[in-house]
């Protein structure tokens, strides 16, 4: 079964951190470093301790990677990562962390991504925590991420740019990209670093999951401090009970038209509902100037997104589509086919946590009948319903 991992940040997050934190929860430090033998670069070593701090019993990882200030770019890194052995899983996630990186340092700098080079989190030992943890999380059969809200800290770090406020501003910029929930947190030291933020932007979602627990681990933090430095992850399965009916992983797309007829629109939704969007509206909206236009909306699974974006691209005059990740509660549904005078039709079966609390006729069959046999679509429906309260189904 499919495990979920929920990030419990009360000190904030680093990579090594996150590394510690795997590898007590039960992750084979011999598989990690096997795995990351796949990279296809020298110069490391992984190193994990068990030690205690105070009230807690956890795990340090330490990457070993002396190769001194190495300033990489993000195509570096993806040649590295993408050139690997590693799982396409691995890869994908890696590669989604180190942009998410890459796009808050271009936003700090003010420069774009193609020319940014890394500084601390290109150098070899990051790229063994990032890619690391990506690794561990696909050993351990992790499909959903979740964590909990972010203590970044308070104070002043170094780093190769000269001394920087914490938050650092790249940790900033990865937060506010996705909208992450924050905690008040004045200790005075660095507790969420911009690698940590970035894995946590790239890979979960903010909230604590229904699930039942498999393993704890807490990943140790390098800094000594009065309290437990340490990052705790839950590992579990995912709760099959009230929960079951929630979906994830949908994306909905939106975007707004005033510039195109209504049959263009008409066949772009027709278009998108035909590509395996689960639901295609339109809504009237007041536009700029006073001018009616409509508000096209698709909600769509995240690997159809792409292919969504592109229809609405090419089928439509927009020159923008907004997204945003969402969730939704679905009822089981089943068909049943009833038999009547005049004729079979299907109907539809809602039921809410095993429990059947409705159903609705096929309205292309009951509309057929009332064509074919010259009767009102209305009385078509009672007796369909009629015949279903009896139990009178075909099959």
């Amino acid at each position: 079964m499919p495990r979920v991992i929920y990030f419990d940040c009360f000190s904030g997050i680093s990579g090594d951190m996150a590394l510690g934190a795997l590898l007590d929860a039960g992750l084979s430090l011999d598989a990690l470093r096997e795995a990351l033998r796949r990279l296809n670069v020298d110069g490391w070593d992984l190193n994990a301790m068990r030690e205690v701090r105070g009230p807690l019993a956890g795990t340090r990882a330490h990457v070993i990677a002396p190769e001194g200030h190495v300033h990489r770019t993000l195509d570096d890194i993806r040649a590295i990562i993408s050139t690997s052995s590693l799982p396409a899983a691995v890869i994908e996630r890696s590669m989604r962390i180190f942009a998410i990186l890459a796009e808050a340092e271009a936003q700090v700098h003010g420069t774009t991504v193609d020319r940014i080079h890394f500084h601390e989190v290109g150098a070899l030992d990051a790229i063994v925590d990032i890619v690391g943890v990506a690794a561990g999380l696909d050993l351990l059969g992790v499909e959903q991420v979740f964590a909990s809200p972010l203590p970044l800290g308070a104070g002043w770090v170094r780093s190769a740019h000269g001394p920087l406020p914490i938050p650092a501003p790249a940790t900033l910029a990865i937060l506010a990209s996705v909208g992450a929930p924050i905690t008040p947190d004045e200790t005075p030291f660095e507790l969420t670093t911009p690698t940590g933020a970035a894995i946590l932007a790239a890979l979960a979602t903010f909230r604590r999951p229904p699930m039942r627990l498999c393993a704890i681990g807490y990943g140790f933090g390098a800094r000594q401090m009065e309290r437990p430095n340490a990052l705790r992850v839950w590992l579990g399965d995912p709760d099959e009970g009230e929960d079951a009916s929630r979906q994830r992983g949908l994306v909905l797309l939106e975007t707004n038209i005033d510039d195109q007829p209504a049959e263009q629109i008409a066949y772009a939704t027709d278009v998108l509902r035909a590509a395996g969007a689960l639901d295609v509206w339109c809504t009237p909206i007041l536009m700029k100037k006073g001018r009616p236009g409509v508000q096209i909306s698709a909600l769509v699974t995240a690997d159809l997104e792409d292919t969504a974006v592109n229809l609405l691209m090419r089928e439509t005059t927009t020159l923008g589509v907004r997204r945003r990740s969402v969730e939704r509660h679905v009822c089981d549904r089943d068909i049943v086919e009833i038999a009547t005078p005049l004729g079979v039709a299907r109907v539809k079966r809602k039921r809410w946590r095993g429990e059947l609390i409705g159903a609705a006729p096929e309205y292309d069959d009951c509309a057929r009948i009332a064509r074919e046999c010259g009767v009102p679509l209305a009385t078509v429906y009672q007796m369909v319903m009629g015949r279903l309260e009896n139990g009178a189904t075909k099959c």
